[in-house]
């Protein structure tokens, strides 16, 4: 299926660009993300009237993401978590902990945004984690976890 991007979208195009994905992955994401719209004659001249408006929009969504991630960067989020003698957690620091501790000091971070490659935090300790706030912005902040004795 062919659709247009109304949004840059990561491996796949930038704001604008007509492109061909599986027909499951633009009907199930794409389109109801609001990320894309079917690729048809009719939508390719209504985007073309209002490209202006929306390459502003995305820009000014770039620039609030900057701007966000400059106060964000090198930041560090302190979480306690039970813990044993050896320092290994009982449960784990997921990102929705790291995404509601950034939340409590006022930084306004979606659980989806909080990159976690190693998978969940198990043991005690600094981690360095990064935060996806836009497609061209990637922070990196330390998590200090911090054990309490059960």
């Amino acid at each position: 299926m062919q659709v247009i991007l109304m949004d840059k979208v990561v491996n796949l195009g930038n704001l604008g660009d007509v492109v061909r994905v599986k027909d499951g992955y633009a009907r199930n994401f794409l389109i109801p993300q609001r990320m894309a719209r079917r690729a048809t004659a009719a939508a390719i001249a209504e985007f073309e009237a209002k490209r202006a408006e929306l390459e502003k929009a995305a820009a000014e969504k770039l620039a609030a993401a900057q701007a966000q991630g400059e106060k964000l960067e090198g930041s560090t989020v302190q979480i306690a978590q039970k813990a044993g003698v050896d320092g290994r957690l009982f449960g784990s620091v997921t990102n929705f902990d790291i995404a509601e501790a950034l939340a409590k000091q006022g930084f306004a971070v979606e659980k989806a945004q909080v990159r976690l490659p190693q998978g969940p935090l198990k043991i005690v300790g600094d981690h360095a984690v990064s935060v996806a706030l836009h497609t061209d912005v990637v922070v990196n902040v330390n998590v200090a976890v911090v054990g309490e004795q059960a």
